[in-house]
């Protein structure tokens, strides 16, 4: 499950992230995409993971075909995540694309906010 949470930048789309994500979580967050890219930005992500447990299928899927649609309109990223497999998979994030992506542990949430807010 995705829950939106407010950081205060106009370019960033921030979440809570626990248990599977769903086609229906991706689709909340695709439109907020689509506004940022409108106005002229690139979309920085800040995702807090508390016992996430990955995807289901069509979310697995549906995430997959925003992200090869958006890919080159994203901008910084912050994981902030609590298990080992998430340290490694902001790394394959940060491999992947042409963001920068930074990995925190969840009690250095507050480093991480402060990163994605600065440019």
């Amino acid at each position: 499950m995705i829950q939106i949470i407010n950081i205060e930048k106009e370019n960033l789309i921030a979440a809570k992230i626990n248990g599977r994500v769903t086609k229906k979580d991706i689709e909340k967050i695709h439109p907020l995409i689509h506004n940022i890219i409108e106005k002229g930005h690139k979309v920085d992500f800040y995702f807090e993971l508390e016992d996430f447990h990955g995807y289901d299928l069509q979310g697995f899927w549906a995430d997959l075909k925003v992200d090869a649609a958006h890919l080159s309109d994203y901008g910084k990223m912050a994981f902030v995540g609590e298990k080992k497999w998430q340290k490694w998979a902001a790394k394959a994030t940060d491999f992947f694309t042409g963001s920068e992506v930074k990995y925190f542990d969840l009690q250095d949430r507050e480093q991480a906010k402060n990163w994605i807010k600065n440019n």
